[in-house]
């Protein structure tokens, strides 16, 4: 079985951990966010740009270990928790504003006449449209559930050991001093 990682090893994964979810994190939200004001979406841009503070939030607890500082644990963590709590609650809102009358306005009256010809019944198609806006919403809250909380986890099993490879940089340990020549000097 292998031992567990050395402080300082532990200490080196969460740093590239941060910077790789931070970045990841800080630039997908603000595409999305940019993506959100071209559409005219101004809640969905309010959610990207409060999910790349997230992302940022995350390179900056990084940038607090780098300079040793134990805090930026808390705010690897509460980082999490500022992406999570964005999400969910953006899903929560779409999941109780579905609004049948709103997806069949996107209907034009060609395409009613089309699917009429096709012989597709356009009540069927809403009962599609209603589960799959249900499904992409309900998965997106589970999946940020399980991803952010992991991350929150994550770091929180840590904050010991980078807490400890914080404490060694800043107190090294001394050699212990020497006591006369060693047994391989006096071979000579």
């Amino acid at each position: 079985m292998k031992p567990p990682p050395l402080p300082e090893e532990t200490l080196g994964r969460v740093a590239r951990m941060a910077r790789a979810n931070g970045l990841s994190v800080l630039i997908i939200a603000s595409l999305g966010a940019l993506a959100s004001v071209a559409f005219g979406d101004l809640e969905g841009a309010a959610v990207g740009l409060v999910v790349a503070f997230g992302g940022w939030m995350e390179l900056s607890g990084r940038q607090q270990l780098r300079r040793g500082e134990t805090d930026g644990m808390t705010r690897l963590i509460r980082a999490q928790y500022v992406v999570m709590g964005a999400i969910l609650v953006y899903c929560i809102t779409r999941l109780a504003s579905f609004d049948p009358d709103t997806a069949l306005s996107n209907v034009t009256p060609d395409m009613r006449q089309e699917l009429a010809n096709e012989g597709v019944d356009v009540a069927a198609i809403l009962r599609l449209v209603r589960i799959g806006f249900y499904t992409l919403y309900s998965v997106v809250a589970v999946v940020t559930l399980a991803y952010q909380g992991g991350m929150a986890r994550y770091y929180g099993k840590r904050r010991e050991p980078v807490a400890q490879a914080l404490a060694a940089r800043r107190n090294p340990v001394p050699p212990p001093p020497s006591r006369g020549p060693s047994p391989e000097d006096l071979v000579t």
